[in-house]
């Protein structure tokens, strides 16, 4: 007679995701974080949904958090308290609703107001006052040419701030406020490459004409608009812990957003799209993956595009974007390269498409170049960064602030000579 979920006699069931995450006292992506380290090893049963842990391991593992750290998770899991991003059985919530249904439905206006205030605002609409788009726009202006879109809009929300003398005022209302002009200020500055909107219109036109000169057609500004809807949030990805951080040293919101566009330039981060872009290019100038993603691995390269440490099935973000681009004609030989790129990695690895390829199909089909994706992300972000800010407002000052385990050696020493 066996034991439950097949276990052979006498031997201990192995345990779940969740199950190891309530065992060590962290969340379930943070389990991962443990895989990754080495200190824990993780196992695909035949027949599983999900990977599998020892029993004996996880519980070792506790033991020693234990006696390292007091808790399971003090060193390893900065737990923050948070309404407004839930991540759970491979989909996600914005404020307990559908996040890919909502982007399916709103406006990326739509869906910043209900991250910020958790209320339903249709025909949503940002404008910015011209002091602060000319402020913006001549700091960006000043960079030189092959400036990275991340470091322009840093340097806008920089000089979009210096424009702010209310800047400091970090009441909800003052904040909602300067949302509503912040995100609009860092579109603006960018420099146009198609018809200027003149600060008019919603954010996925007016990003539009920034990111290629191609006159767009109904069908893919509302995948651009649903992709920035789609980004805005996602729990605490490393941005969105460096907003908090700052917010919660009481950081006005421009220098907690440019806290997190400091980060997102890691190509494990808002980079990972452009990376998914050049590859994309490459299949279709090769006109079959198979060579590409064969270089890609002999030179030791993870496939940019493919699975998603959060997401052990389908990221529900592509989900939604695929749907969209299948819809737009010239979006066809893109999309088959990804597809090609996901079939061939498969044999190596089997990882579904993220949003990082889906967005790359948009914007290689668009004109665009592989530094669009990292300005759609960044600009999407804000508004879940922004929202993030404004709930570590209300949270106790400086209550970021982690203790270092010293592991140096331990004092007096004498001062080095010579």
């Amino acid at each position: 007679m066996s034991d439950q979920d097949g276990a052979l006699p006498g031997s201990r069931r192995r345990l779940t995701t969740r199950e190891t995450a309530e065992l060590l006292g962290v969340k379930p992506e943070t389990v991962y974080a443990y895989v990754s380290r080495g200190q824990l090893t993780s196992r695909r049963e035949p027949g599983s949904r999900g990977s599998t842990f020892d029993p004996q391991e996880v519980e070792a593992l506790a033991r020693r958090n234990r006696r390292e750290n007091g808790t399971a998770s003090a060193a390893t899991d900065l737990s923050v308290h948070t309404r407004l991003t839930l991540i759970e059985d491979d989909r996600y919530y914005y404020r307990g609703v559908d996040a890919a249904n909502l982007a399916r439905r709103h406006s990326y206006e739509e869906v910043a107001e209900w991250l910020w205030t958790g209320r339903p605002c249709p025909g949503a609409s940002f404008a910015a006052p011209e002091t602060s788009v000319a402020a913006a726009r001549h700091a960006a202006g000043s960079l030189p040419e092959d400036a990275g879109p991340t470091d322009r809009l840093r340097v806008a929300a920089v000089a979009a701030a210096a424009a702010d003398p209310l800047r400091f005022d970090l009441a909800p209302d003052a904040v909602l406020g300067t949302a509503r002009i912040l995100v609009p200020t860092l579109v603006d500055a960018l420099p146009v490459r198609g018809a200027d909107t003149a600060g008019q219109g919603p954010i996925a036109h007016r990003l539009w004409a920034r990111l290629t000169d191609r006159k767009p057609d109904e069908a893919s500004l509302a995948a651009l608009d649903t992709a920035l809807a789609l980004l805005a949030d996602h729990d605490l990805a490393a941005s969105t812990l460096a907003v908090r951080v700052a917010a919660s040293a009481r950081a006005p919101v421009y220098a907690a957003v440019s806290a997190g566009l400091g980060v997102i330039e890691g190509p494990l981060h808002g980079a990972a799209g452009g990376l998914a872009h050049r590859l994309i290019l490459q299949v279709l100038d090769r006109g079959t993956a198979g060579p590409v993603v064969a270089g890609e691995l002999r030179e030791g390269r993870r496939i940019p595009g493919l699975g998603h440490r959060l997401y052990r099935g389908e990221d529900p973000r592509a989900r939604v974007l695929f749907e969209l681009l299948e819809e737009i004609p010239h979006a066809a030989p893109a999309l088959a390269a990804a597809r090609d790129i996901a079939a061939t990695a498969a044999r190596h690895t089997p990882l579904h498409p993220n949003v990082d390829l889906a967005l790359a199909v948009l914007t290689a089909s668009s004109g665009m170049t592989s530094a669009a994706c990292e300005t759609v992300f960044a600009v999407a972000r804000t508004a879940g960064w922004i929202a993030h800010a404004l709930e570590e407002y209300g949270e106790p000052p400086l209550r970021m602030r982690p203790s270092g385990r010293y592991t140096g050696p331990r004092p007096p020493r004498p001062l080095p000579t010579g």
